[in-house]
């Protein structure tokens, strides 16, 4: 009998599933996708009702050959990819890759031996609906995508992009600014009583009285706010405060009563994301990064290496029966019975929510936090604690609160002439109207009133779910004053001694900007997106440089809202959050059955296509904006211009000046490629005309560029002297390796036997070798020899199956641009290449090289090399407290 092959997405899902079976199983991975819609372009038939055109992805070639080897000599296939629509589709197009005629689809929740054996009891065929969902959804982002940026380059700026959702994204963090760019504070005052029950008549020590503070909530009738009534300055406080010092204060109400508090649910991925960014500081793609890790399993010790969570990808709070059981037994023993409720708590899913699915747990919470902090790392352990503990609260008893809340009368009423109090609408200040249903008999004399104090606090009866966990508040949710003070006994009538009065000046606040914890409840709640696309989006909208992060908090960008108003006016429908929101519950009927996924293609693209027609006739083209900044090589007005790299000002007479300036945080103007004339002149000859050389400058330092450029195009590094006319103090020469064509002209100390010009070191094809620096007008190539001939050291092993080549680095040439990559010694047998530089060592999951990422941030990340691995190794610190 022949073994079974088992099909999975990641490497780290085949080690850790090779403990759960036996040896008649053979696991093997398709790293992802192997198929996928064309890049260069749309891939989909649109007259043939939508049908897509997949090709093979070209690195997955050697992988699919090795699959179909093990295809044909297997019993059976069984297709392990995630418990999703991608993971479904994931299955589909292995199948179709390996043209196999009875696929056999498994899926578990969790990594463990108990679920992969059910699992293997249980397959399934492939579910077509699920597939048609994810095929229909992005059908859907390579329409919007592959439409709206091609315009968006010609009306705004090359370079730029456009989605389905994360253009909805953008508009609600805009429309958040503009709400806060519009917003006038409005000041109000408060006033705190510091107050303490009378000693008795017999003890005299005032040390043993408990002070506390009590808030003014009304005047007369009128209950104070920030809307309708408020002391709205500080003579108004003040005269209050004095008119106040006289009166008695006197108990006029107490309520006691005992409050449940209940524990949230377990997570989802939702708030999972937002828990980890308020507690923990993580990203969301962080976050994402390692829970998956979590999830495929990781070496514990003796137990070997196991998945430690459920799937990480889920909007369904439901919990298995078992898995519930386990966690009433370990808080009964841990924590004692009086800890658990008569049943298992049931949560309630959010509409559209998968129920096929679970919660976020831990596979098994006999294994806490303590247990497994020896075997991972600081962040794997923090989140893995953090979905532990809301797990195990969520199977408790509520917390039972006592809560006391006393309010306080200060008796005579005090007169308000003078003050200039009054309900906003009303002409008259010194009076202030009846409250709604007061009769006039009720009513305090408009010429005075009493005021209401109150002062609240609660203490713990009992802990219940609180011993384990509490759930954080939104780092903008407004703070409750003293609402966990503890009050002294006090009874009705009791009269108090007033300590102080503090008055206290405020101003309201605007709507805070979004972090990426309410970002991504904003989107949870209007629908947008779905629980695994959350990261990408928010990774997407940074990326392409509509919004940037400040103190953690996402401020839209003069290109994003740019790009948005665009958007917004001629595609409503797109960017209205019920339009995304109704998309994604059309998916959801595909997913089900109810709905055919092509006839919701059809019903999108035939609007779509009819605003597209229109905006493309009648968006206007950007025209850059005037300054008030003159050009200081030829006079004409600077403009503002877009880029690639952003926002930029520019001569408004390009192409023939091309003077740009950059911008001080202080308003100074920099001239950074100002006319020829203004550049600093030197004595050396271009070696390709013989025309004299200037000082140019570039990112990667000063060089000299020929005097005629663009006509031509030669450049040399600066040598050891100073430019001419440079004092030489504060200015270091830069060297060979600050040139910009440094990685591939290096300077030797020969001449060119043919002109005498330096030969400067250069690789090819065929490796390196001395070339004249006059190139092309000489074309001399001298024969390199010896030590200096000898191919790079190797930075790590390929990582592709069966290859026995090595990661060297190589030099490419791309028009002006030149720079180093990573690649495969074997090429082209092999194609393996990398952008990023190994470090030397493999990644202990999938055995991909380990490399180093230099971020936009500045900080520099150490990550697998392989994105369907994508390991997080360590990162260096960010401003914004991110990964």
């Amino acid at each position: 009998m022949g073994k079974s092959l088992i099909i999975v997405e990641s490497p780290a899902k085949v080690k850790t599933i090779k403990n759960f079976v036996g040896s008649q199983y053979k696991i093997m991975g398709s790293m992802g996708h192997v198929r996928d819609l064309p890049k260069d372009k749309l891939g989909i038939a649109i007259d043939r009702n939508f049908e897509p055109v997949y090709q093979t992805i070209p690195e997955k070639r050697p992988i699919l050959k090795e699959l179909k080897e093990a295809a044909k000599n297997a019993d059976a296939v069984y297709l392990a990819s995630d418990p999703d629509r991608e993971g479904e589709a994931i299955a589909w197009h292995v199948a179709q890759a390996l043209r196999l005629k009875d696929p056999k689809r498994i899926e578990f929740n969790e990594i463990t031996r108990t679920a992969i054996t059910r699992a293997l009891q249980h397959p399934r065929p492939i579910d077509m609906n699920r597939v048609n969902a994810q095929q229909a959804r992005r059908i859907l982002d390579r329409l919007v995508g592959y439409k709206l940026s091609p315009l968006l380059w010609k009306k705004v700026r090359k370079g730029l992009s456009a989605g389905r959702v994360q253009s909805v994204a953008v508009r609600l963090i805009c429309e958040r600014e503009r709400e806060i760019q519009a917003f006038v504070p409005v000041e109000y005052w408060s006033i705190t009583a510091i107050l303490s029950p009378q000693p008795p008549l017999d003890r005299e020590e005032q040390g043993e009285v408990s002070p506390f503070k009590a808030r003014l909530v009304q005047i007369g009738p009128h209950k104070l706010d920030t809307e309708t009534f408020r002391i709205e300055n500080e003579q108004q406080a003040t005269a209050i405060v004095e008119r106040l010092r006289p009166c008695r204060f006197i108990v006029v109400d107490v309520k006691e009563q005992e409050k449940r508090r209940f524990a949230p649910p377990p997570f989802t991925t939702s708030t999972l994301q937002q828990e980890a960014a308020k507690q923990l500081r993580f990203s969301n793609r962080k976050t994402m990064q390692i829970a998956q890790e979590l999830y495929e399993g990781l070496d514990i010790g003796a137990e070997g290496t196991v998945g430690l969570i459920t799937y990480m990808r889920t909007d369904s709070v439901r919990v298995a029966e078992e898995a519930q059981q386990e966690a009433r037994d370990f808080i009964a023993a841990r924590y004692g019975a009086e800890f658990l409720p008569p049943q298992p708590p049931q949560y309630k899913s959010k509409k559209g929510a998968q129920e096929a699915h679970e919660a976020i747990r831990p596979t098994s919470v006999a294994r806490t936090p303590d247990d497994l902090k020896p075997y991972l790392n600081a962040d794997q352990f923090r989140l893995y604690q953090l979905i532990w503990r809301r797990f195990v609260a969520s199977q408790m008893k509520p917390a039972v609160l006592d809560t006391v809340t006393v309010d306080i009368a200060a008796q005579p009423a005090i007169s308000l002439e003078g003050l200039g109090l009054r309900v906003q609408g009303s002409d008259n200040p010194l009076h202030l109207p009846l409250a709604q249903g007061e009769s006039q008999t009720e009513a305090q004399p408009s010429s005075s009133a009493v005021c209401l104090f109150r002062a609240s606090g609660q203490s713990v009866k009992f802990a219940g779910f609180l011993a384990v966990y509490e759930e954080s508040e939104d780092e903008d949710a407004a703070e409750e004053e003293d609402e966990e003070a503890m009050l002294p006994p006090l009874k009705r009538d009791d009269i108090l001694r007033l300590l102080d009065l503090l008055p206290r000046q405020h101003f309201t606040q605007p709507p805070p900007r979004y972090t990426e914890a309410t970002l991504v409840k904003a989107l949870e709640e209007n629908g947008i997106g779905r629980p695994s696309t959350y990261a990408q989006i928010i990774s997407t909208i940074q990326e392409r440089e509509y919004v940037r992060l400040e103190n953690r908090r996402f401020v839209p960008t003069e290109l994003g809202f740019l790009v948005t108003d665009k958007l917004v006016q001629h595609f409503a429908d797109i960017m209205d959050t019920g339009f995304t929101a109704r998309m994604e519950e059309e998916l959801d009927e595909i997913e089900e059955g109810q709905r055919e996924w092509t006839e919701a293609l059809r019903d999108f693209w035939e609007p779509f296509q009819a605003d597209l027609l229109r905006a493309s006739v009648e968006m206007e083209k950007v025209a850059p904006q005037e300054t008030d900044k003159v050009c200081p090589n030829c006079g004409r007005p600077m403009v503002v211009r877009f880029s690639k790299r952003g926002s930029f000002i520019g001569c408004s007479g390009y192409p023939e000046c091309r003077t740009i300036l950059r911008v001080t945080k202080d308003g100074e103007a920099i001239v950074t490629n100002g006319d020829k004339a203004e550049r600093e002149l030197t004595d050396t000859p271009c070696p390709q005309c013989g025309k004299p050389m200037v000082v140019r400058e570039s990112k990667r330092g000063k060089f000299l560029g020929c005097s005629t450029f663009p006509r031509c195009r030669g450049i040399l590094p600066l040598n050891g002297e100073p430019p001419r006319g440079d004092t030489g103090q504060g200015q270091s020469p830069v060297t060979s390796d600050q040139s910009p064509l440094a990685s591939d002209q290096s300077p030797t100390d020969r001449t060119c036997p043919q002109c005498g010009s330096p030969l400067v070191m250069r690789e090819g094809k065929f490796g390196k070798f001395w070339g004249c620096s006059a190139y092309p007008k000489c074309k001399t190539i001298v024969k390199m020899e010896g030590e200096e001939a000898k191919a790079p050291a190797p930075l790590a092993k390929c990582p592709m199956p069966g290859c026995p080549g090595d990661i060297i680095p190589k030099r490419y040439r791309k028009g002006q641009k030149v720079g180093v990559f990573y690649s495969c010694n074997q090429y082209p047998t092999c194609t393996f290449a990398l952008w990023d530089k190994p470090t030397g060592e493999a990644c202990a999951q999938c055995g991909y090289p380990i490399v180093s990422r230099k971020e936009k941030s500045g900080a520099t990340t150490v990550t697998c090399s392989n994105k369907e691995c994508g390991a997080f190794v360590e990162s260096g610190a960010t401003s914004d407290g991110g990964d």
